[in-house]
């Protein structure tokens, strides 16, 4: 065999056995210094001009950038979906709603709604490796379900920030000998105020002293008929210093996946210790059950389940667009190098686990949210049932049905720790990291989804400032929150512009794609990216349960709506307006940008237009023409490589060039080059 011939088809070769063993390269990372430099010395530098022994990094996708390996996709997607919403948003949810008779439609939304739905954002993200706004090019009439996901993240970004400030600023308050919510003698406290450790004179006592206080204390509480905590009152009187009515705004004022559970573990325990946590945790677990009649419980549980996984927030779609298009490992068995066996055999047993994970992504990130949410509620019944026994006082109305709930009770359980500053420290540097993480991901839905719908090398050059913008924008949007009436528009936003909104997002989504798009299609796309179609189950609830059940809750909720309330404070009418406005602000994205594209649709009656703005745009599938295999498959191969990026293209250019290299002998022993531009290679 000629030389040429020979070192064109080892090159080629190489090629492919790079192509699939780049997610192998991502697993085995530092350790594989002769393997990065015997696929570089083999290929890159015959082909791009990188230096022998150089490691060169390269992603399926090099133009967008992908993961570096499934791993880091499944924490990220842990740390974005597991956040504020479960130690912060789901306890004060709960007890507002009955305690048990939370748990149940909650469970049952998870099931039949928050599991499947999770996994059609994921494979919806994946498939197209594009944004919330660019996978609408699968029914581009539907494009403003991507609008309205943007305005959503943009609303829970507002308000996301001013809960994470309030995490800062007990953080900073928290550097100090003694917590200044443990008694009741400082001069934001009321006379009703019953500290569990009595008054600041005791602080110097000795442990046998400070159980003194603790019978004082009690004996106080039993003299009074209003009461409350010291971690209440500083939290309304001194972090707040909540104004009597909205319109008062008066002065404006890879740990990270396991950090969150060993503080809550150390909580946990020495909450289940306390007096009376068990009334507590009876509460949190035993349902009301004519609560569970009521169709705000449900609505609740639903709009919690969306936002604690990150349904319709364009999150879960953006994460997905990053992963690699199959998203497993392919063949390792093109290596041919004796030498490189023993690496061979270990990423292919790794990539074999990861491939075992990938198919549970979507069930292992669900139900670990949701544990999360569950064991953060053990944590802060077993505090109220403490706190409702020392003051006399029912669980119930131990302490506010409001989104502070989780800076009363916390801190309460904070002061009963040996070295309770300490543990306030670690303690709420865990719930900024909590919202960190989940503000960066909602940060980056916003700034990708720019991106990608602009897409030109300008905005892809400069996304930092793009990145800078939204975070300037959002801060000060953030800024009325932090008024002395701030905690009231907080909560209006919470139960306007990130509820009900999230479930319509969703069903609407869902809808296009079974009905719309096709649920025969779908299910062949997700079978051509995954290599097995979606389970049964999934089938069920994407085309008729999960859609039938948000259906139902939203038609009862409309049915049985009841202005909201913070504590005995009752909204007027034009902040509810204002709360309904910012609900409809999302969802009124849809039709405006449904009959926007109708209008501007070719066809001569109305039915053609709608046909022709229902229809997927030709640009619709796998984002890399490798994987555009079957009805994807491109009509002409010249004319679809335009719409590459540069750098794929090159690569084409120069596999081809390889091998259209090879000389082929024609049955009178002249050489054929009349495919060949160059007939001396």
């Amino acid at each position: 065999m000629p030389p040429q011939v020979k070192r064109a088809k080892t090159i080629s070769k190489n090629k492919r056995a790079v192509r699939s063993c780049r997610f192998e390269r991502g697993l085995l990372g530092a350790n594989t210094t002769g393997y990065n430099t015997w696929v570089d010395r083999e290929v890159y530098s015959d082909t791009n001009g990188a230096v022998p022994g150089e490691p060169v990094k390269r992603d399926e996708n090099s133009r967008r950038g992908n993961w570096g390996n499934q791993i880091e996709f499944v924490l990220t997607s842990v740390g974005y979906a597991v956040g504020l919403g479960n130690v912060w948003r789901f306890p004060y949810l709960c007890y507002r709603n009955g305690g048990g008779a939370f748990m149940l439609p909650y469970f049952i939304m998870l099931v039949f709604c928050g599991i499947p739905l999770f996994f059609l954002e994921l494979s919806f993200g994946q498939f197209a490796s594009l944004g919330c706004l660019g996978v609408w090019k699968i029914s581009p009439m539907f494009k403003g379900v991507g609008y309205g996901m943007m305005v959503v993240s943009t609303y829970i970004g507002i308000y996301y920030n001013v809960v994470i400030c309030i995490a800062f600023y007990y953080f900073f308050l928290s550097m100090t000998n003694l917590l200044p919510w443990t008694y009741c003698n400082n001069p934001w406290n009321t006379p009703d105020c019953t500290g569990v450790l009595g008054s600041g004179r005791h602080l110097n006592a000795s442990l046998a002293n400070a159980t003194s206080s603790l019978v004082a204390g009690v004996s106080e509480v039993a003299n009074r008929t209003k009461r409350t905590s010291p971690s209440e009152e500083y939290w309304k009187h001194y972090v707040l210093n909540i104004s009597d009515d909205i319109g008062n705004f008066g002065e404006v004022v890879y740990f990270t996946a396991t950090f969150p559970y060993v503080v809550l573990t150390i909580l946990f325990i020495r909450g289940i210790t306390l007096d009376g946590a068990i009334n507590g945790i009876k509460y949190y677990l035993t349902p009301q059950w004519q609560k569970v009649l009521d169709a705000k419980v449900w609505g609740d549980a639903a709009s919690q389940i969306f936002y604690s996984l990150g349904c319709a927030w364009g999150g879960l779609i953006t994460m997905a667009s990053y992963n690699k298009f199959h998203n497993n490992c392919f063949r390792t068995s093109e290596l041919a190098d004796p030498q490189f066996e023993n690496i061979k055999t270990v990423a292919t047993l790794l990539c074999s686990v990861i491939q075992l994970i990938d198919s549970r992504d979507s069930i292992i990130i669900s139900v670990t949210n949701c544990a999360t949410s569950v064991y953060a509620g053990f944590v802060i019944f077993s505090i109220l049932g403490f706190m409702a026994h020392h003051l006399n006082v029912p669980v119930s109305e131990v302490a506010d049905h409001g989104p502070g709930l989780a800076f009363v009770a916390y801190p309460e359980a904070l002061t009963l720790l040996p070295i309770s500053p300490l543990w306030s420290l670690l303690f709420f540097f865990m719930l900024i990291l909590l919202g960190l993480g989940t503000q960066f991901c909602l940060l980056e839905t916003l700034v990708t989804a720019v991106v990608d719908e602009i897409g030109t090398d300008w905005i892809i050059r400069n996304k930092t400032v793009v990145t800078l913008t939204v975070a300037i924008a959002g801060f000060l949007l953030g800024v009325p929150l932090t008024t002395r009436a701030g905690i009231y528009w907080l909560l209006l936003m919470d139960n306007y512009a990130a509820s009900f909104s999230l479930v319509i997002i969703s069903c609407i989504m869902c809808i296009c794609i079974m009905y719309i798009y096709g649920h025969r299609n779908y299910f062949k796309d997700v079978e051509m990216m995954l290599g097995f179609p979606p389970p049964l189950f999934f089938k069920v609830c994407w085309r008729f349960i999960s859609p039938l059940i948000i259906s139902f809750i939203l038609i009862f909720t409309v049915i049985q709506y009841k202005p909201i309330t913070y504590n005995d404070y009752v909204y007027p009418d034009w902040s509810l307006a204002i709360g309904f406005s910012m609900a409809l602000s999302s969802v009124i994205c849809i039709p405006v940008y449904a009959l926007y594209k109708i209008s501007r649709s070719p066809g001569a009656t109305f039915r053609e237009r709608l046909k022709n703005a229902c229809r997927s745009h030709p640009k619709w599938g796998p984002a890399l023409k490798e994987h555009r295999t079957g009805r994807y498959a491109p009509m002409a191969s010249e004319d679809t490589v335009e719409a590459r990026p540069l750098k794929e293209k090159e690569e084409l250019k120069e596999e081809k060039k390889d091998e259209i290299s090879l000389t082929i002998q024609g049955s009178n022993g002249s050489t054929n080059t009349h495919n060949n531009p160059n007939p001396s290679a």
